[in-house]
């Protein structure tokens, strides 16, 4: 490819060194370095004047480093005349913070995306963003490209009895993606909820509820909370009774035959319910992990059990359920700080360490049919193990699943998440793709994972878009086709 120069940072050489092999090419020559205080420094080892630049870097667990880097670089080829800056990013660097959480909260992928645009940056091409509307933050062109065709077509060729599986999500957010995913492969899916426990309602609403009844012929009843005397109610009756003579049958509305009677709301929804939503299954989570219904939970060494979901308060009264499930509709999640609730579509992975870290109990629920099938949960990425570890645990003991597949683009993989799926016994194979930099030391230790290579998505993407040719089919599908 002439006019082209391929630069590599230092978080993923060993993707760009694959991109340049199917391109023909080899990594343009460059100079990175840190000086002893850790400032970075760039130098630009061959001219690129009038030359179509694009620099490879991706998050990596340095991620602070290596964005400070990919700027520098940037801002280097610009004063260098280059013709056009392309940045190349599998893994977009703070993609979760794509919306304020809270009311002195930052944007800070907005925040990465100007910074970028005033380093000189013209286009920019990354894999599976984690919020797909983070491409309106810059002011350049973006090519979010997708790996799920390179996925489906890992799962097609690997996968024993790949027909018959189901796709899980494992939160609420995920749902979208997964079901792209199981359009493509044909297939159906589940969703795995999360959810903290309910708490113990002592407040009944049965004191404050006032039930009314319809007026029929001859008859007015009335439920209100003040009792009237008789002869007061006989005078209403009568009263009613001659209004209802004095009119003439025509001028009533005629009564409704039971037979072309509409049907109330919940008989309707007894018959539209379709059978596959009966099956909810619903399960403890304590500490990270799927427990038994029976099991003891306490704040000190002794253990006192979990009370049920309606009991006897401590004063004699009976929980009201519909009073107890309102209100915890309405206290389950607390206020956010801009009104309103916390985003339902929001990420396991991208709750704080302090929320995530919570020993609380917490409720989880299966919706699907999952047994003696195999199970493909699937996520954007694999930061932390906890949600993924719970989602297998109840498609496995609770659902009856077969064999599960824990699947996702980015595997950043923090701490000792790698380590903790590894040792699961209810995980069976761990997918990810090569976007994000996997230490060669962890991949080693690890007899589950799989790694599905993105270099052919990546180079054929900057060589449609060197020679102008349609991205499109790229964008939607990662088709290889023109």
């Amino acid at each position: 490819m002439r006019g082209v120069q391929i630069f590599s940072g230092t978080s993923h050489p060993t993707l760009t060194d694959s991109i340049c092999e199917r391109l023909g090419a080899v990594p343009a020559p460059a100079e990175l370095r840190k000086f002893s205080n850790g400032e970075t420094l760039v130098n630009i080892g061959i001219s690129v004047r009038n030359q179509d630049v694009y620099i490879v870097q991706s998050g990596s667990s340095k991620i602070n480093d290596s964005l400070m880097e990919l700027l520098i670089m940037i801002s280097a080829c610009k004063g260098g005349s280059a013709k056009t800056i392309t940045a190349v990013m599998p893994y977009f660097p703070y993609s979760r913070q794509s919306k304020k959480k809270s009311h002195r909260g930052a944007i800070t992928a907005r925040m990465i995306a100007n910074l970028l645009t005033i380093a000189g940056v013209d286009h920019v091409i990354t894999l599976d963003l984690h919020a797909s509307q983070m491409q309106g933050f810059f002011a350049k062109p973006v090519d979010n490209l997708f790996a799920e065709p390179l996925i489906a077509r890992w799962i097609r060729m690997n996968v024993p009895s790949w027909k018959t599986a189901v796709v899980v999500s494992k939160n609420a957010g995920g749902t979208k993606r997964v079901t792209s995913l199981a359009d493509t492969l044909k297939l159906n899916f589940s969703i795995v909820t999360t959810d903290r426990r309910r708490p113990k309602v002592n407040t009944s609403m049965t004191d404050s509820v006032v039930f009314f009844d319809t007026i029929e012929r001859g008859n007015l009843s009335n439920a209100g909370t003040v009792e009237r005397p008789a002869d007061d109610q006989a005078q209403e009756e009568t009263a009613v009774d001659d209004y209802l003579v004095s009119k003439s049958y025509d001028t009533l509305r005629p009564e409704t035959p039971p037979a072309a009677r509409r049907p109330s709301e919940l008989e309707a929804a007894e018959y539209t319910i379709d059978e596959k939503a009966r099956e909810v299954i619903t399960g403890r989570i304590v500490q990270g992990h799927l427990v038994d219904d029976d099991y003891l939970v306490s704040d000190s060494q002794d253990a006192t059990p979990v009370p049920p979901a309606s009991s006897e308060n401590d004063d004699g009264t009976m929980n009201d359920p519909m009073a107890s499930s309102l209100i915890s509709i309405l206290s389950s999640h607390e206020d956010h700080a801009l009104g309103g609730t916390y985003d339902a579509a929001e990420s396991d992975d991208d709750d704080t360490p302090a929320r995530s870290s919570d020993p609380g109990e917490r409720t989880i629920t299966l919706v699907g049919d999952v047994k003696d099938k195999p199970v493909f949960i699937v996520d954007d990425m694999i930061d932390r193990s906890g949600s993924w570890i719970a989602a297998a645990e109840t498609v496995v003991r609770r659902g009856g699943a077969k064999t599960v597949y824990c699947i996702a683009t980015h595997g950043l993989f923090g701490e000792n998440c790698l380590e903790d799926l590894e040792n699961c016994d209810v995980i069976d194979h761990i997918v990810v793709t090569n976007s994000f930099p996997i230490p060669p030391e962890k991949m080693r230790l690890s007899k589950k994972l799989t790694v599905i290579d993105v270099s052919t998505l990546m180079s054929e993407s900057i060589r449609r878009h060197h020679y102008g040719e349609r991205c499109h089919k790229i964008l939607a599908h990662g088709s290889m086709a023109l």
